[in-house]
């Protein structure tokens, strides 16, 4: 993959008199020019407000908002209609789990759940089953840290009506085989969600070869702007279930007692979309198009092996989920032995390398690990082996300031 860090502005900072090593895109992902141009540009050039205007500007906006909307299709392996914008994965998972609910879940359904998924994907299913009388069900995971596969099976029942499932655990890394879990899922009649924040940006994804109904990432990962993600899900689904939010461009005719909806994707998307957001989505999808996904997932398994080499190597180290870099996705989860992760961020800080310290939004998997939070590095196109092995040596002095 060419070498793409004078597209991103930011790396050129120094964080207290070092140069600045981001290791923290699984939290957020830096943005290059493009993307920045793209967002700045739409508001120089074509400010409007999008589908309800027929004057020039909005005409104009609306061609560029719904020319993202085709890009990031096109990205998924998807049709144009299927792709709803909203502000993020959780509002996207929190949307879903209403209006799904709201059609296919009542008292004694079961949901089941994984013990590695983000509170994104997991509270909102809460709430849903206490609302409707429903049982809430978790699938474990191996000492590898991998999805028990038997235990789903197990767990399975004509009582399943929903299993939401992580494409790739944003602590462990691990990549859960979506294909083999949507044909079991199918076979007992229910629906598969899939939170596809860690693995969109990643690796290539297609909705069709997943087998998923419905599926959920976020812009702010895959080098776009904050503020915008995208809902995707099979036509006959979406077509089924209520909205979650009403207003605006939703609406189809409105009476005082009464309303219809509009077709999809437009039936989700209430009031102003996030316009320039998605303008700046598909900038980022035209960046990693050039880039190429494959080469993308080439690159951080590069870097990922690296790190899990490093980090195995030295004897104060624990880490969490797989050893293999190519059953993983761009992030490590590790603790010094006896030392705080926030201690350990603190003094990575100090040499300028950014890493995330804490449960990660993830706190039954962290209980499930025994311990209270985690270090976690996560890499993308940007990072390089320098970066690593600086990480590295870095992580020794930690040790020998901390540990000894």
């Amino acid at each position: 993959m060419r070498n793409v860090r004078s597209d991103f502005p930011i790396l050129g900072r120094e964080i207290n008199g070092r140069p600045l090593i981001y290791l923290d895109s699984a939290a957020t992902s830096q943005k290059p020019r493009q993307v920045v141009e793209a967002v700045a540009r739409f508001y120089r050039e074509a400010n409007a407000n999008v589908h309800r205007g027929l004057y020039v500007l909005s005409v104009e906006a609306t061609e560029l908002y719904e020319g993202a909307r085709k890009k990031v299709a096109a990205f998924i392996g998807a049709s144009p209609e299927e792709v709803i914008f909203t502000r993020g994965t959780t509002e996207s998972l929190n949307a879903l789990a209403y209006s799904l609910g709201e059609a296919r879940v009542g008292p004694g359904d079961e949901i089941l759940v994984t013990a590695m998924e983000h509170h994104a994907n997991l509270v909102p299913w809460q709430l849903l089953a206490r609302r409707k009388g429903a049982r809430l069900l978790a699938v474990g995971i191996t000492p590898e840290g991998e999805l028990d596969l038997g235990d789903l099976e197990d767990k399975l029942s004509d009582r399943t009506r929903v299993v939401a499932v992580t494409h790739v655990s944003n602590v462990l890394g691990t990549v859960n085989p979506i294909p083999e879990i949507s044909r079991m899922t199918h076979e007992a009649g229910a629906v598969v969600v899939v939170d596809a924040a860690q693995s969109v940006p990643h690796m290539r994804v297609d909705v069709q070869e997943l087998g998923c109904d419905f599926l959920a990432f976020s812009g702010h990962k895959m080098l776009g702007p904050t503020g915008v993600g995208v809902l995707w899900g099979r036509r006959e689904l979406l077509e089924g279930i209520p909205p979650f939010l009403t207003g605006g461009e939703m609406i189809r005719e409105v009476w005082i007692d009464r309303a219809t909806w509009n077709d999809i994707p437009y039936k989700f998307e209430a009031g102003t979309p996030p316009i320039a957001q998605a303008v700046g989505l598909g900038a980022a999808v035209d960046y990693l198009v050039e880039l190429g996904m494959e080469e993308v997932r080439r690159h951080e398994e590069e870097l990922v092996g690296k790190a899990l080499e490093g980090l195995l190597s030295r004897d104060y180290v624990e880490i969490y989920g797989p050893k293999d870099p190519a059953r993983r996705g761009g992030v490590v989860a590790f603790n010094l032995r006896g030392i705080h992760p926030h201690d350990v961020a603190t003094l990575l800080d100090q040499e300028g390398i950014a890493i995330r310290a804490g449960h990660h939004c993830a706190q039954p998997l962290h209980r499930l690990l025994g311990v209270p939070a985690s270090c976690r590095v996560s890499v993308y196109v940007y990072n390089t082996v320098d970066e690593i092995e600086a990480f590295l040596d870095a992580l020794d002095r930690v040790w020998e300031s901390l540990g000894r």
